[in-house]
């Protein structure tokens, strides 16, 4: 029944898909941070910068970022990341992509955690004579990540399926071998099937995890 699949790389395109979401979801996470930090900071232009990037970037397609790396940095400004070899560029624009558009899905996240945390805690820690950036590594943030375990791996889950966009710019994952499979084999349901189990494969036990982990560091009020 699966005759088909013979001649074709599935691991190899599953894991591609497996480092575009690992590499996306630690560069999301530090730069979502990053802007969380900045949304919550006392100088307002640093507040005017993440919310306007959060606002704008959450509004547009993940297509449309996705070849605007492609076309605009790479083609039209010759930002290649440091490789000649285009497979790599179109890789790594991906994960660029990635990072920036998933970074505001994580702020966004981050900045319901930090709601949470009493305002009493941050200013005790500022009257101990604790700087904002101080207060917001040591006190605030680490409540926070405890509180949104859940909307984190919801946002993870997202991303691994939305890695599948980047086969638009031609990064050889999963939903690009779909797409040639489909092309060339009569198998249209089968071939959804494998692919559709293989993503089951990626995301179930993502979901499963960090809620356990949820649970296990919630913070009990």
């Amino acid at each position: 029944m699966f005759d088909f699949l013979e001649g074709y790389d599935l691991l190899g395109a599953f894991w591609v898909t497996v480092q575009l979401t690992v590499l996306s979801a630690l560069g999301s996470l530090i730069w979502g941070t990053l802007l969380a930090g900045m949304k919550v900071s006392p100088v307002p232009l640093m507040r005017g910068f993440a919310t306007v990037y959060v606002n704008v970037v959450r509004n547009i397609p993940l297509t449309v970022i996705i070849v605007f790396a492609s076309l605009g940095l790479n083609q039209t400004l010759t930002i290649s990341l440091g490789s000649d070899i285009i497979d790599t560029v179109n890789f790594r624009l991906a994960v660029l992509a990635l990072v920036a558009y998933t970074s505001a899905f994580v702020c966004e996240a981050l900045r319901s955690g930090i709601n949470t945390v009493p305002v009493g805690q941050a200013e005790a820690a500022r009257a101990l004579g604790l700087s904002f950036i101080q207060v917001l590594r040591l006190v605030i943030l680490p409540q926070a990540f405890r509180a949104v375990v859940n909307p984190l791996s919801n946002v993870l889950i997202a991303l691994t399926k939305n890695t599948t966009v980047a086969s638009a710019i031609g990064v050889a994952e999963a939903s690009f071998l779909m797409k040639g499979m489909i092309e060339n084999e009569a198998q249209l349901v089968l071939i959804s099937l494998v692919f559709a189990f293989g993503f089951v494969v990626l995301t179930l036990p993502t979901g499963l995890i960090l809620g356990w982990v949820s649970k296990k560091v919630a913070v009990k009020r």
